[in-house]
């Protein structure tokens, strides 16, 4: 399949094909082999439990549907392919059409389908790169139409599809979902009791959610009005607002501007800890800050919320006694008298383990900071470390010592250890029906609660989505650490996009630096690792 048309698949698919792209190019530079190594060794070395993509049919799926990546690090090429490996397993067909789920057994705390939206906006920033637009497509009429639980958790549904509509445009769609799209913000903006607490917008126009519910169970900081849930609403009104401006509503753009507007100025006025320099948790109005630094504190940079000014907080994520750890980032910072990594009692934590789910929030907030702002705290060095931290994690050793691919929940910082599956093994014999209560044999198995191959085009490669026909790479792999990688295969504004770095020129035969090629075609280059541009059309 290496520079040539699109061929067809080599069995009968039991997923569609559908129109899967404008263009008909396969990749540039790359071919289909080094995937289907990875696969191989992968399904060798699976217990294959759940899937609902079966193993065997790994290969036709993703090689009609992933982008390609080559680097010299074998830890990242081997994670990119096992977690676009794992992301298939969860794309499940249904009468709803298809949706995407966070755990492959079931689960008593899922809805229909199985299916759990705390970690759905991370599905589609995930899934917005694979070729066939049907399973995102199904995903958000399920939601919003065919019975999800669209509020059971936070959930950012509609900055995550308009940022899917930044790489492949289809602005008819994103407008039929409009009044859908308003009709979940306001039932937030009117909040509804849940526990004896109302979540959603009080009085002070900050959302207030209880933390397991905002994706952070066990916190130190606990409920409250917290960074995440109101930055997740900026982030949908902004997005709202932006496709209501597709739908030529300019009275509901206004509007919608105007939310995220209050927002922010309450974020930045009633979050920001002055003393310690971090956005934190407001338990009640009228009262301090909560103590603790917390990485959601991070999460307005995720939607480019804060002004220029607020980035000092950024030196804890590399400080020891702040959140850096050699299996982390830690949620918690370590220097709080209640940081833990506790083996008893609930077996996810939010008081001090690394959870995959923060990880990769705060380095999509790290790329938007050193994309979009101007400052001297953090630079690429710390992106490119945390993110092969975060790499690295990838793993788990056997009983037979053999060290697999693995993605679970939580994880022990320091060892590396993955805390729920240890827990729930340890429960598996001494208390048999709590562990089928909680989920069963291998419950965090291939767990799909984050991302990370997004992270890999947008921030290492550093394809920068956008509205327009002009294609933005600013790669955050710093300089003189990498001589190649090759991002191919990418389907962008209805192009095939092939993103090379070549030190020397001579691994690709392609030229010397950085180049950008739109269907074959050179649109921008560089002979050093900066921000370039293009046009595409």
């Amino acid at each position: 399949m290496k520079g040539k048309e699109w061929d067809t698949p080599v069995a009968p698919l039991p997923f569609p094909l559908g129109p899967v792209t404008t263009s008909t190019r396969g990749p540039l530079v790359l071919d289909h082999e080094t995937l289907k190594g990875y696969l191989e060794q992968f399904n060798a070395d699976d217990e294959e439990l759940y899937s609902n993509i079966k193993n065997k049919d790994a290969f036709n799926f993703l090689a009609l549907n992933i982008p390609l990546f080559e680097c010299p690090d074998e830890d990242f090429q081997r994670t990119w392919y096992f977690r676009w490996w794992t992301y298939r397993k969860h794309v499940k067909s249904t009468e709803d059409g298809y949706v995407i789920t966070e755990f492959l057994p079931k689960v008593p705390w899922s809805g229909k389908h199985n299916t759990i939206n705390c970690p759905a906006a991370h599905h589609v920033y995930e899934g917005r790169w694979l070729r066939n637009p049907q399973y995102l497509d199904d995903y958000a009429t399920f939601w919003l139409r065919k019975g999800g639980s669209l509020r059971a958790y936070s959930f950012w549904i509609a900055d995550a599809y308009y940022n899917r509509n930044l790489v492949t445009p289809n602005e008819d769609f994103l407008v039929d979902l409009l009044p859908d799209l308003v009709k979940n913000y306001e039932a937030w903006e009117k909040g509804w009791p849940c526990r004896e607490h109302i979540i959603g917008r009080r009085d002070n126009g900050l959302y207030w959610q209880i933390d397991d519910l905002d994706g952070g169970e066990l916190s130190i900081g606990g409920h409250g009005f917290r960074p995440t849930i109101n930055s997740f609403m900026y982030g949908d009104a902004k997005a709202v607002a932006a496709i209501s401006r597709m739908a030529g509503n300019a009275e509901q753009t206004d509007r919608f501007e105007e939310k995220a507007a209050k927002i922010k100025q309450l974020v930045q006025e009633k979050l920001w800890d002055e003393e310690a320099q971090f956005f934190k948790i407001l338990a009640t109005e009228g009262k301090p800050l909560r103590e603790v630094r917390e990485l959601y504190g991070y999460t307005p940079w995720y939607f480019n919320l804060p002004d220029s000014g607020y980035e000092a907080g950024w030196k804890d994520l590399m400080d020891p006694k702040g959140f850096y750890a050699p299996c982390g980032p830690t949620f918690a910072e370590q220097r709080h008298p209640k940081f833990q990594l506790s083996y008893e009692g609930h077996e996810c934590q939010w008081n001090g383990p690394s959870w995959p789910l923060a990880t990769c929030s705060v380095l999509t907030g790290l790329a938007n900071l050193l994309n979009n702002y101007d400052q001297d705290v953090i630079d690429r060095n710390a992106y490119f470390e945390t993110l092969g931290i975060y790499t690295r994690s990838h793993q788990l050793k056997r009983e037979d010592g053999k060290v697999v691919p693995w993605i679970d929940e939580n994880l022990n910082p320091y060892t590396g250890d993955w805390i729920s599956r240890t827990r729930l093994l340890e429960m598996e014999k001494t208390n048999n029906e709590l562990f089928i209560r909680k989920g069963g044999y291998e419950r965090g198995k291939d767990y799909n609660h984050s991302t990370y191959n997004d992270l890999i085009i947008t921030g290492l490669v550093g394809l920068r989505p956008r509205a327009d026909d002009i294609v933005e790479v600013n790669p955050l792999l710093p300089e003189n650490t990498w001589d190649y990688f090759c991002l191919d295969n990418v389907l962008y504004h209805g192009c095939i996009l092939t993103i090379i770095w070549d030190k020397t020129g001579e691994k690709y035969s392609k030229g010397k630096g950085l180049t950008v090629f739109a269907d074959g075609k050179k649109v921008a280059s560089s002979d050093t690792l900066h921000r370039i541009t293009g046009k595409l059309k």
